[in-house]
């Protein structure tokens, strides 16, 4: 990649922020924690993400060496998603999100809504 095309950062947050930020990719990441999940899981566990919108984003994650994608040569195709060795490194920050969106929560009186499965 040469110079003009490289992307531009300002500090290490811009990079995190520019890697793992934006209004999916942390809860993707989020749930790939407590381990593998196959594609219709994760739909389900982010009932308000578009089936496009979790595939352009799994593939990110993908491009960045953070996500797994295992294929099984099934009829229907089975496709699991997991965090690489790489992107378990991202386990102590999301973490931290996670408990200052706890505290968050609990000191604005906000509810977080658990997705439900018919």
């Amino acid at each position: 990649m040469n110079k003009e095309n490289q992307k531009k950062y300002y500090c290490p947050i811009d990079v995190t922020i520019k890697t793992i930020g934006g209004k999916w990719k942390p809860i993707i990441l989020h749930h790939l924690l407590s381990g593998t999940k196959r594609f219709g899981e994760l739909r389900k566990l982010i009932p308000d993400i578009t089936q496009k919108m979790l595939t352009q984003q799994l593939r990110e994650l993908e491009q960045d060496a953070l996500v797994a994608r295992k294929i099984y040569p099934e009829v229907p195709p089975k496709v699991e998603y997991s965090l690489t060795d790489y992107g378990t490194t991202l386990k102590q920050v999301l973490t931290e999100l996670s408990k200052w969106g706890v505290m968050h929560t609990a000191n604005n009186n906000l509810v977080i809504e658990k997705p439900t499965h018919n």
